[in-house]
């Protein structure tokens, strides 16, 4: 049967292929350490899932509005003023079926065929496919290692034109993990100053931040920003809450509205009983976040250390979320490299080295290309300290063996 032209363009999220599949060789009994799934390994806190149980056995299973619950969107709209300074009325945020559900929404929302959406290289490998799916155009700049993984002020500059509708900025990034300072946004306000293009800030890594680093959005620097801005965020990632499918967002009421009108038509409300988990995440105890990101912090010094020690590869340190992107790009000019292939397939020399990682190595890991890169792979360490150790030495013994 004929497919879209649309959907032909689109391919399956190489971070869900290369999760699924380690998933699959596991249970043939392969010892597979995964480092591509991007979810903490921590159980969702027993709080929330009490919550969740009392909105079943108080029949809070029916229909929602297609929004969200009003308890939901005013626990939302405190979060932001409690942690962010940012003072929304509950018109201003709506709720959707998890943080993509977000994006995948609000870019339908603003895009007409032919606009362009700037999108910092490297990023999240579905911005451009979302993108695109709402018949616009992703325009990618590149942010170098020499800069942070961040987007330069005169490197936004160029990349707008006339038909820049959107700029996306995520910090901490997902794959770099770098975040943008107060200073870093100022500078990229000055640039979008007076002009009609809105801004995407994707904070589903809001809560993981090191050293002492204090996450700011665009939305703090100035009115005008806070009015050009659509703070995106969700409960997957800080409450380990991946499955549960709630994420929010704020902005613009007019913009909003027609968000929820076209989740009236396409999902309807998020599940009822996540709604109400979400409300006791956002309303009770946050003590779980501090926990979560003790882990965190040791487990990013000790695979970043772990990762530098092998010849070839080189990572920066980052300044959020819990991902590491290592340049491996020295590992490809060994020689019989291009002699290499297995069981993931995909362009370019990272998908080449995720496949021979996966044969053996036994660990799985994310090529850099899926994300803008070819020169980085991604790995993400939500996962237990001993995985980490084992995975960066097994890393390590079979790149001698090229």
């Amino acid at each position: 049967m004929r497919l879209s032209q649309r959907i032909q363009k689109v391919k399956p999220s190489p971070t869900l292929a290369l999760t699924a599949l380690a998933a699959s060789l596991q249970s043939q009994g392969i010892d597979i350490i995964g480092f591509g799934s991007g979810e903490p390994d921590f159980d969702t806190p027993e709080a929330i899932k009490e919550a969740a149980k009392r909105a079943l056995d108080q029949g809070r299973t029916k229909y929602t509005p297609a929004g969200g619950i009003k308890e939901l969107k005013a626990a939302v709209a405190e979060k932001f003023r409690r942690d962010n300074a940012l003072a929304y009325e509950q018109n201003q945020v709506t709720i959707n079926c998890g943080g993509k559900h977000s994006f995948y929404n609000l870019i339908q929302v603003l895009l007409d065929d032919g606009d362009e959406v700037i999108i910092p290289s490297p990023y999240w490998v579905s911005y451009p496919p979302m993108t695109a799916l709402a018949g616009g155009v992703p325009v990618m700049v590149e942010c170098s290692e020499h800069n942070g993984f961040r987007l330069k002020p005169e490197d936004l500059a160029r990349a707008l034109t006339e038909r820049t509708r959107v700029v996306v900025l995520n910090s901490p990034s997902n794959p770099t993990g770098a975040a943008y300072s107060r200073d870093d946004l100022e500078k990229l306000a000055a640039v979008l100053s007076g002009r009609d293009i809105a801004i995407v800030s994707d904070d589903i890594y809001e809560s993981m931040m090191y050293d002492g680093r204090a996450f700011v959005n665009m939305a703090n620097i100035s009115e005008e920003m806070k009015l050009k801005t659509f703070v995106l965020n969700g409960v997957s990632k800080a409450y380990a809450m991946t499955g549960w499918r709630i994420g929010y967002m704020a902005g613009d009421a007019n913009v909003i509205r027609n968000v929820e009108t076209l989740q009236s038509q396409s999902t309807s409300n998020p599940t009822s009983i996540a709604q109400y988990g979400a409300l006791e995440a956002l309303s009770g105890d946050q003590g779980a976040i501090s926990q979560m990101m003790a882990a965190f912090s040791r487990r990013r010094k000790l695979i970043v250390d772990g990762l530098n020690s092998v010849p070839g590869i080189s990572c920066m340190l980052p300044d959020g979320a819990f991902y590491a992107f290592p340049r491996v790009s020295d590992v490809y000019r060994r020689g019989g490299w291009e002699k290499i292939s297995g069981r993931y397939e995909g362009s370019g020399n990272s998908s080449k080295l995720c496949s021979y990682l996966i044969d053996e190595a036994r660990v799985a890991v994310v090529p850099g290309i899926e994300f803008g890169n070819d020169d980085y792979i991604r790995l993400s360490f939500a996962t237990s300290d001993e995985n980490i150790a084992r995975g960066v030495e097994r890393i390590g013994e079979s790149l001698a063996k090229i």
